[in-house]
């Protein structure tokens, strides 16, 4: 399945099941109603940053956009079933490697090309979502509200979901790290009033 059409078909399930309006998720997410509406139809390939900001008014995680619904999802995600993104404005490669069972841990492998910026700004959401990044090689700046660090390959930097997030390749070669997710597995569905 083309990626922009799972996450369209995801985006526009998660919205229903919330019983929000284009309006209301634009509004919670600061997300223009017509970028929805293109992203819901598949007509529009959603930048990270967008990506994050919609999950976060909908109560999931980036991780959740990419699953397929399936009447019995398989507890075995295969290499070749699991979804790749490519983000369209810094080429970073996310394969999410988690099968679609309700689970509260989700796995994602990145590819971060060298020089690359990625700012999640998104800082508040209605479940408590906890990420651990280790970084498998190269080297990534990770910044979490006012704090940096600086990881090379073999280190582990575990975080909450509360505060901004900035994601930097500062050298000249590729980074491949490991994201975990743990976050609750059926977020509660909101309705808009």
């Amino acid at each position: 399945m083309d990626i922009n059409l799972l996450i369209a078909a995801r985006v526009r399930a998660l919205r229903d099941e919330r019983g929000l309006s284009l309006a209301a998720l634009a509004e919670r997410s600061g997300v223009s109603r017509s970028n929805i509406s293109l992203i819901e139809r598949g007509e529009s390939s959603a930048t990270a940053t967008v990506l994050d900001k919609l999950s976060a008014a909908l109560g999931v995680t980036v991780a959740s956009l990419f699953e397929r619904d399936t009447q019995a999802p398989s507890p075995v995600a295969r290499a070749v079933d699991q979804p790749v993104w490519t983000d369209p404005g810094s080429g970073y490669v996310r394969r999410n490697l988690s099968p679609s069972v309700p689970a509260p841990i989700q796995l994602v492998e990145v590819s971060f090309p060298p020089g690359q910026r990625i700012a999640y700004e998104t800082s508040t959401r209605d479940v408590d979502v906890q990420q651990q990044v280790w970084v498998i090689e190269g080297t990534m700046e990770v910044g979490v509200g006012d704090e940096r660090w600086l990881l090379a390959a073999g280190d582990c930097l575990a975080m909450r979901l509360d505060r901004p997030i900035t994601y930097h390749n500062p050298t000249a070669a590729p980074a491949r790290y490991l994201v975990a997710l743990a976050s609750p597995s059926h977020p509660p569905a909101r309705r808009s009033t």
